[in-house]
């Protein structure tokens, strides 16, 4: 009896594996729209990819145009195989995606500075080197991170919509831009944890100008 309990459970977990290595596929990238999202043929039929993971600029941001680029230059017209790890609520296949025997396009993009870790959305055991490869981009200001404070893309979508006008450019970021809060009264100082929330739209050349308009400084940063 325990010798046919063993057998199940061996055969059970060999379906497992096997079930799992059918689940990955190759197809040919056919479609590029954007640096963490391509299209790939599946069966005859373009299936959408986003890149598990990672998060690269909006096409409005800064390296938004350059992350799309790298993408292109790595898969366009070539053969992948898509190792999908969940669907999202837009239908499309979330996953790591590889071209040929090298690392994956999502671990590329990072390692070269044209896409940050999502932390909310990367769980898997490659999640703590790509974390790392992040750290490794920005002390080298690789990409994205030769700008100083990048506005992760979460956040960027987070305040679409509202009047862009009021949101700092690259170059005012890199001058010291102070944030402050138009809910709570504080400003922030770049490299603060609270210098992108969502309420943040009020932008101040410097500390005595966000004082002079009646904002308190973040006892936090200490701007």
């Amino acid at each position: 009896m325990k010798i046919c309990g063993s057998l199940l459970t061996v055969l059970l977990f060999t379906l497992f594996i096997t079930a799992d290595i059918s689940w990955a596929w190759q197809g040919k990238v056919v479609k590029i729209n954007d640096g963490d999202s391509i299209e790939v043929l599946h069966d005859g039929i373009a299936e959408k990819i986003r890149l598990y993971g990672i998060d690269c600029p909006e096409k409005q941001q800064d390296f938004g145009q350059k992350a799309k680029e790298f993408t292109s230059d790595r898969v366009f017209s070539k053969i992948v195989d898509v190792d999908p790890v969940v669907k999202d609520r837009y239908g499309r296949t979330v996953g790591i995606v590889y071209q040929g025997s090298r690392r994956s396009l999502n671990e590329d993009l990072v390692n070269n500075g044209y896409a940050w870790v999502y932390p909310q959305y990367c769980d898997r055991s490659q999640c703590r080197e790509w974390t790392k490869q992040e750290k490794e981009a920005k002390a080298r200001k690789t990409g994205l991170w030769a700008m100083n404070s990048p506005l992760p893309p979460w956040n960027f979508r987070r305040n679409k919509g509202k009047d862009s006008s009021h949101w700092p450019t690259s170059d005012s970021r890199q001058n010291g831009t102070y944030h402050g809060n138009v809910s709570s009264g504080i400003f922030h100082k770049p490299g603060c944890k609270g210098y992108y929330c969502a309420n943040c739209n009020a932008f101040f050349a410097t500390r005595n100008e966000a004082l002079a308009a009646g904002y308190k400084p973040c006892g936090f940063c200490r701007p």
